[in-house]
C-alpha cells in the first residue's frame, strides 16, 4: 500500500484512483542572515532573532507559535531545492518541490547520519520558498544542515466527487482521511481549532497561487487577537478564515471560507504573523468550520502530545520588550 493511502480513519470520497505520486526532493537550508541582522518590529523597535531555515529542534507541530522569540520561526525541518536544471528557470527544481509537496505527505532522510529516518510534510512557506518537515527530536539532534529529504509527493489533482463546491489545495488524500471531517446535509464539516475573519490576513495577500506558500494572520490588535483566541495558535492548527476565498491567491470574499494550516510562527514585523498554507477553500454553504481543539497535525497523525492552549502576547506586544533601552 503507497504511504499516503493508508486508511486508519473513514473520511469523504477522493478520486484516488486518478491520482498519481511523484518523488520530489530538496535539502535542508541553512538559515539566511542580512545585510543588517536587526528586524524593525511594527512597534519601531529593532530586534536581533532567529528567523526562517535550519533545523529547528525545540520547535515542533503542536507546540505554540505565538510570543516566540523569534521570527517566522519554520518548525522541524526547512527543506530547499537548490539544484539547477539545463531547461526551465533556474528556480524550476525548488518551484517543484514547492508546487509538489503536500501537507501530509511521507518524507524520508536520504543523506546524512539519519538516512532512512522518516517525517511528515507540514507545510509550504512562501517568499523563502520552503517546504517544512516534521521529524522526532532525536532525529532533529542528528540531522545536518545540507542533508537530502525525499518526499512522496501525492495530492496534486484531489478533488472530493461528494462535494465539487469545494477546492482541495497541499493537502494529501491521508491527511482528509485522519481529519474527522464529515458530511451533514450537502455540507462538508471540518473541524478547526480557530475561525477568524479575512481582515486579519496580512503578508500573502496579492499572490496569484495557493500551491506555493502561505498567507499570515496580523496580531497587532489586541481586541481581535483576544476576541479570536489567536493568542493560543499552535504550528500544525487547522484553521479557518471567514469570507475569504483561496482559489487562485487569497482573497477577501464574502460567503466563502477558506481551511489551512498554521505554518510558521508570528513576526514582530508590520502586516506579518503565524502563516497559514491552504487546505480547503469553497463556499460557507458547501464548506462548515466546526471547533475542536485537537484538530492539528500532531494528534490527527499521532506525532506528540499536544500543548495546552495557552496564551501568549507576541513579542512586539509586551510591555517589557516595547522600550528602546
Amino acid at each position: 500500500m503507497r504511504p499516503d493511502q493508508r486508511r486508519p480513519a473513514s473520511g469523504p470520497r477522493i478520486n484516488a484512483a486518478d491520482l498519481v505520486m511523484q518523488v520530489v526532493q530538496g535539502q535542508i537550508a541553512h538559515p539566511i542572515g542580512r545585510p543588517n541582522p536587526y528586524r524593525v518590529g511594527h512597534d519601531g523597535v529593532p530586534r536581533v532573532l532567529p528567523g526562517t531555515g535550519g533545523i529547528v529542534i525545540n520547535r515542533r507541530i503542536g507546540d505554540r507559535c505565538v510570543g516566540l522569540a523569534g521570527d517566522h520561526i519554520e518548525p522541524g525541518v526547512a527543506l530547499h531545492n537548490n539544484g539547477r536544471e539545463i531547461v526551465g528557470p533556474r528556480n524550476g527544481p525548488n518551484m517543484a518541490l514547492l508546487t509538489s509537496a503536500c501537507v501530509g505527505n511521507r518524507a524520508r532522510v536520504v543523506s546524512g547520519p539519519c538516512t532512512g529516518a522518516t517525517g511528515l510534510v507540514t507545510g509550504k512557506h512562501g517568499g523563502i520558498n520552503h517546504v517544512l518537515v516534521d521529524f522526532d527530536t532525536p532525529t532533529l539532534m542528528q540531522l545536518n544542515i545540507g542533508d537530502r529529504v525525499q518526499i512522496y509527493a501525492l495530492g496534486l489533482g484531489l478533488r472530493l466527487p461528494d462535494h465539487p463546491a469545494v477546492m482541495v489545495a497541499n493537502a494529501a488524500p491521508g491527511l482528509l482521511r485522519r481529519w474527522a471531517m464529515r458530511r451533514r446535509g450537502d455540507a462538508l464539516e471540518v473541524p478547526v481549532t480557530h475561525v477568524l475573519p479575512a481582515a486579519l490576513m496580512g503578508s500573502g495577500l496579492g499572490r496569484n497561487t495557493v500551491w506555493r506558500g502561505d498567507v499570515d494572520i496580523q496580531l497587532a490588535d489586541a481586541s481581535m487577537r483576544r476576541r479570536y483566541g489567536l493568542e493560543t495558535l499552535r504550528f500544525g492548527d487547522l484553521v479557518a478564515i471567514a469570507n475569504e476565498d483561496g482559489r487562485f491567491g487569497p482573497s477577501w470574499a464574502r460567503g466563502r471560507v477558506t481551511v489551512g494550516v498554521v505554518v510558521h510562527s508570528d513576526s514582530t514585523v508590520s502586516g506579518h504573523g503565524p502563516g497559514v498554507t491552504v487546505l480547503l477553500t469553497g463556499p460557507a454553504r458547501a464548506l462548515r468550520p466546526v471547533r475542536d481543539a485537537n484538530a492539528n497535525l500532531a494528534a490527527l497523525y499521532a506525532r506528540r502530545a499536544l500543548s495546552a492552549p495557552r496564551h501568549h502576547a507576541p513579542l512586539a506586544l509586551r510591555k517589557t520588550d516595547n522600550v528602546l533601552l
